[in-house]
Formats: C-alpha cells, structure tokens, sequence
C-alpha cells in the first residue's frame, strides 16, 4: 500500500516545455552579431563615425549577452532532469535575462560616455562609407529580429484575466528570449539613429547630430533595459503576492469557515505558479478538497495545502458550529 502511494505521489516539476526554436534563433543571431560587430568597429574607426563605433560596440555586447542566452537554454536542456533543481532549470533562462538586462544598461552608459566626448571634442567624419555600413549593419538587425520574434513559445492563457504592469508582459513569456529581443532591437534603433544623424551630417552640415543621437539611443536602451530587470528580478526574488492567481486562491477557499492564515505563490514556470497554504477552519474538510478548489486555475500546477482545526471550536453533530475563536492556530504567523 505505502510502496503504491508513494509512487502515485510522484511527479514532475519541472514545467517549462522548453523553447527549441528561441534556441536555435539565439545561436543564428550570435554569429550573424558577432560578423557584423566587427565590420561596423573596423569601418567606424576608418570613417571616424561616432554613431557607427557606438553601433558596433554595441553590437560587441549583444554577441555576449546573447552569447549568455544561448548558453542558458543549453544549460536548462542540458540539466532539465536534474533532480538538484527543484522546479526545473526555467530560472535559468530568467537569469540569463537579468544579466542581459545589466549588459544592455552598461552599454548605455558606455554610449552616453562616448557621445559626450565627442561633443565636447568633434572629429571629421566620412559620411558616404559610414551610411553604406550603417545601412548593412540594419538590415543584419532585421534579420536577426525576424530569427527571434514569434519563438517564444510560451503564450498567456489568463482566461480572461487583465494582469496589469510588468506581469502582463512577462507571466508567460521566454524571458530569455525577450532579453535576446531586445538587445537586437536596441542594435536596430542605433543603426537607425546612425543612418539619421550620418544623413543629416552629410547633407545638411549638422555634425552635432552624430553624438547626439548616440545619447538619444542610450535613453531609449536605459529604459528597456529598466523594464527587463523589472520583469526578470520579479521571478528571480518571487515578488508574485500581487499577482491575479492569488485573489483566484483565496476566492477559491473563501467558503465562509475555511481561513486562510499562511500563503506563499511563486513563479516555477511560463505562466505557471506554485503555492503553500494554511488553513484553519472550525469544520475542516480534507486537505485534497481544498487542492481540488484551487487546481481548476490551470496556472497552478504544485500546490500544497495544511489544514488545522480552530482551537475551542466543536462541530454539533448535525454538522453545526457550536462555538467559533478567532482562527489564529497556535505557533503559526
């Protein structure tokens, strides 16, 4: 009997399917950024464009952070059997965006550093050769966001649910891949901004517009990096207390006796949660009563429940409460 329970009770947790085509979008577009990386460093330097050296430098490190991207969903493949992880190898995908996210700040503040120095200290530029690789190095942007956007896999199922602020966009997401995203579109914006401020130098004479337009990209970069260290912190310290599924818990267990005195919910998966509660009710029903209650949230796939009787509560026997104490059970918060 015990040998047939406990083999029942076993089940998987790990609840990320995994993502294969984000994976192998990831790997094209390392080699496509690092190929391009150096033609815009080389052809920058030669032109003495400013935008063109931001854009290449910047390129230089998307080919790490998403290098780290790549190595993640290697690694939470590789491992996703692992008995050591406790809920699957997800998280490693999420903190391979967090560190994405660090990297696409830096690369701000590093665009912001030199676009000011030039400024300060304007340089001869050779427009014509500094358009054409400005040019090339977009349409390499493109390519690689085309290899990347549509593969995240992991789509929001809310049942109607509106999950406001950065839980809307990162509840059931590939954050990994949204990091690897996002640095192309940042890639894309400075070669863009390139091609704007090389025009307007060429044929208008206004050589200001090159640093200037660096600094421009670095605001955007900063505030889409902020928006992903948002997103990816939030999973990485379970900051979920506020989520939707939470309010579906307790509306699930509000039954009139049932109090809910302990509640832990967090993130093991795209779009799928855990939690612990404690209950204490004057008639408590069977703890898997209450598992049922809440598992027709599809979003909750591990849940674990603990119930206590309230002290000083003693049912009639037509199932009556005689007496009911404040639901507080004794040596719990």
């Amino acid at each position: 009997m015990h040998h047939t329970e406990s083999a029942h009770g076993r089940h998987p947790h790990d609840f990320d399917p995994g993502n294969p085509l984000g994976e192998r979008g990831t790997r094209r577009v390392v080699l496509l950024t690092a190929a391009m990386m150096v033609v815009e460093i080389v052809a920058g330097w030669l032109t003495n464009s400013m935008a063109l050296l931001a854009d290449g430098w910047h390129m230089g490190t998307h080919v790490v952070a998403l290098g780290i991207a790549a190595f993640a969903y290697w690694y939470a493949r590789k491992h996703a059997n692992d008995p050591r992880f406790a809920f699957g190898t997800w998280k490693v995908g999420v903190l391979a965006g967090f560190a994405s996210a660090i990297v696409l700040g830096l690369v701000a503040v590093y665009m912001v550093y030199e676009s000011v120095g030039r400024v300060l200290n304007p340089v001869p530029i050779r427009y014509g050769d500094a358009i054409l690789v400005a040019v090339i190095g977009l349409a390499v942007n493109l390519l690689s966001a085309w290899f990347l956007h549509g593969h995240d896999g992991h789509h929001d199922h809310d049942h109607g649910h509106s999950h406001g602020d950065d839980h809307a966009h990162g509840h059931g997401h590939d954050l990994n891949l949204r990091a690897a995203y996002l640095h192309v579109l940042a890639d894309a914006l400075t070669s863009v901004l390139a091609i704007i401020a090389l025009l307007g130098g060429q044929f208008f004479g206004w050589d200001f517009l090159d640093p200037v337009m660096g600094i421009v990209g670095a605001i955007v970069i900063s505030v889409w990096a902020w928006g992903l260290v948002r997103q990816t912190s939030r999973v990485l310290l379970d900051r979920e207390m506020d989520a939707p599924v939470v309010g579906e818990i307790r509306e699930a267990l509000d039954d009139g006796d049932a109090v809910i005195v302990d509640l832990h919910v967090w993130r093991v998966g795209p779009g799928k949660f855990a939690c612990i509660v404690g209950l204490v009710a004057a008639d408590p029903l069977p703890p898997d009563e209450y598992k049922q209650r809440v598992q027709v949230h599809e979003e909750l796939v591990h849940v674990t429940v603990e119930v206590h009787r309230c002290h000083g509560v003693h049912p009639h026997p037509d199932g009556r409460t005689a007496e009911r104490e404040p639901a507080t059970p004794s040596g719990r918060p």
